[in-house]
């Protein structure tokens, strides 16, 4: 074969497997900032010269085949906005390999060369098993929960923790005037981070995370030692995933101390609101990243996660990122008990 024939060829090869349609949804739990990944994933990709497309309801609506075709005014005036202009659900067909194939099949359908998600452990995890039907996924770390071990924080993260702050002081006004202890259950089934972060910020006097074991007995003898020095009241944060049931440590509480207890649930509360600045900021430029890569000529067709190592936003192969443990930061725990003292 000619020289010419053989450069041609390559032409030909290198123009197929350019990333010229792109999706994007988001799945699971919603959380502030996804709407700036979501705006940054569209503008950036219409500047690259690509055809955008959002598919809602995450990846239920992948296989239903609920593509919009997105455009700079799709996306405008989103970033200031909770939750996800796309929608989110849960899907029991996309756990099955027969609901991953037929979503595959609706991106060819479509004519999607490359899909970009946002969402959590879960949601990454699906992305994984679509990979391995030959469709490239990007992954962005939308979660409130920061329990993904390959990013140092998540999308959301922050929002979440400012709004359990936000709560802890209100709480502490009562719980002052009424010489009380307080319990706040925070979100985080396997992540105590929320807990950590906002009652290291919000001065509680105890925390209680899944990652670690909960000593009823020094949280009571700190709360009548306190008491006996002139502190009449306090706040304990328990996360959800906490290895005694906050209902369970109210009552243990006001059995041990004769104490006045109430609790408090913030719930779906923490997933709401607008984003904070660190939060649509790192959503904008996590959504930059994502099309950065699927924008690159040399760009593999591999499945990557998109995250925040060390200040700087990084990628890292997909399977690789979801084989990352997440590192606890136990001595925070630690200062929250040497500061209350």
């Amino acid at each position: 074969m000619k020289e010419k024939d053989l450069q041609s060829e390559a032409v030909i090869a290198a123009t197929s497997k350019k990333v010229k349609k792109i999706a994007v949804l988001t799945s699971g739990g919603d959380a502030p900032g996804m709407n700036a990944a979501v705006r940054a994933v569209t503008r950036c990709g219409l500047d690259a010269g690509m055809q955008v497309f959002g598919v809602y309801r995450g990846y239920e609506g992948l296989i239903e085949g609920e593509f919009l075709q997105m455009d700079r005014r799709s996306v405008s005036d989103i970033m200031q906005r909770g939750g996800t202009i796309l929608k989110t659900a849960r899907s029991d067909r996309f756990e099955t390999e027969e609901g991953q194939e037929r979503a595959s099949s609706m991106l060819h359908t479509f004519g999607i060369d490359a899909l970009i998600v946002i969402g959590g452990d879960g949601t990454m995890r699906g992305a994984a098993d679509l990979s391995n039907f030959g469709v490239p996924v990007i992954c962005l770390p939308g979660t409130i929960d920061n329990d993904l071990g390959y990013t140092d924080f998540t999308i959301g993260f922050d929002t979440a923790v400012n709004t359990v702050l936000e709560a802890i002081g209100k709480i502490r006004d009562t719980s002052s005037s009424h010489e009380r202890t307080t319990v706040i259950e925070v979100m985080g089934r396997r992540c105590g981070d929320i807990a950590v972060y906002a009652g290291l910020s919000g001065g509680a006097e105890t925390v209680c995370v899944p990652e670690m074991p909960v000593d009823v007995n020094r949280i009571c003898n700190k709360i009548i030692t306190d008491g006996h020095n002139g502190r009449t009241h306090s706040v304990i944060i328990v996360a959800e995933g906490a290895p005694i049931r906050t209902q369970d440590l109210v009552e243990e509480i006001r059995r041990k101390t004769g104490k006045e207890v109430r609790q408090v649930v913030l719930s779906y509360l923490q997933r709401g609101g607008s984003p904070t600045s660190s939060d649509r900021l790192l959503g904008t430029l996590c959504g930059a990243k994502a099309v950065e890569i699927l924008a690159d000529p040399d760009f593999d067709m591999k499945s990557y996660a998109v995250g925040q190592r060390c200040g700087k936003i990084t990628s890292t192969p997909l399977k690789e990122a979801l084989e990352m443990e997440r590192d606890f930061k136990e001595e925070l725990v630690g200062l929250i008990n040497v500061l209350s003292k």
